[in-house]
Parts: structure tokens; C-alpha cells; sequence
């Protein structure tokens, strides 16, 4: 019986890190993650707005902390198959300006501004991303991208 729940929990586990799979698709696997992030944004807005964006945020954050520390008992750091980080940090690119549903312009550019943070890794991510070798650093880097993302995108939403 142990057995079965152990593997029942593995699977659970990586299907959370993965996003339901997303992150196991061999091309890009943190832009596909952050795509199928957005839709679970959206709903995240139309339920509470701002206050939907940071209990889904956080609520992911804590399920990518437990996933990831499981998945980097068997992997090395940061395999490119978890994506959950993504999620957190495309979900926090829109905090600033869910009081009202974002256009889909707004989810574009978050999209483009998220993940080229992301990729660029902007102090203080490229330390996360280096420095910190555990489930942390592997969300932090991600947390720190959104939130720059999020500032372009309020920036934005204010000049136009």
C-alpha cells in the first residue's frame, strides 16, 4: 500500500512542477508553462482581481516549493521540465493592474515582458538563479522576473 501512495505522491508531484505536463514538451518548456499559465491568470482576475492574482500566486508558490524540492531529490538544479516557477512569475506580472481585467494586448506584452526577464535574469534573479542551489532559488528568480514585469506593465497601463 505505501508503494501506491508513493508512487500516487511522485505522480502528483510532477505533474504539479510540470503544469499539468506542459513543462515536458521538448521546445521552449518555460515559454509553453507560461503560456498555459495565462488562462489560469485570467480566472485568477474575473474571480477576486488583485487579491485572486496574489491568493493564486501564492498559493502556487507554495505547491512549486514542495514540488520542487521533491523533483530535485531525483534531478539536477533547475531541470528545464518544471515550469511551476513560471507560473508564479507570469501570474505576478499581473498583479499591478488586475483591479480590472487586462486587454489582450496587457497579457501579450506581460507575456513578452515576463519572459524576457526571465531570460535575462536582472539582479537580483541572476543571484537567485546561481547562488541559491535549492527549491528557493529556483522560485525566487522567477518571483523577481514577474515583479519587473509587472512594473512594465503598470508603467504601461499608466502612460496609455
Amino acid at each position: 500500500m505505501k508503494e501506491k501512495t508513493n508512487k500516487f505522491i511522485r505522480k502528483l508531484v510532477y505533474i504539479c512542477a510540470t503544469w499539468f505536463g506542459s513543462g515536458r514538451v521538448r521546445f521552449m518548456p518555460g515559454t509553453v508553462g507560461s503560456l498555459i499559465a495565462l488562462p489560469f491568470v485570467a480566472f485568477a482576475i474575473w474571480v477576486g482581481g488583485t487579491w485572486g492574482v496574489i491568493a493564486f500566486s501564492v498559493g502556487v508558490y507554495f505547491i512549486g516549493l514542495y514540488s520542487i524540492r521533491y523533483v530535485l531529490q531525483e534531478n539536477e538544479h533547475d531541470p528545464g521540465f518544471v515550469v511551476i516557477d513560471e507560473v508564479v512569475g507570469q501570474s505576478l506580472t499581473f498583479v499591478f493592474v488586475s483591479t480590472v481585467m487586462p486587454s489582450l494586448w496587457m497579457f501579450l506584452i506581460g507575456f513578452v515582458a515576463f519572459r524576457f526577464f526571465d531570460i535575462v535574469k536582472v539582479w537580483p534573479a541572476c543571484y537567485f538563479d546561481k547562488k541559491v542551489r535549492n527549491a528557493s532559488g529556483v522560485m525566487l528568480d522567477d518571483v523577481v522576473a514577474g515583479l519587473y514585469a509587472s512594473l512594465v506593465l503598470l508603467l504601461i497601463h499608466m502612460l496609455f
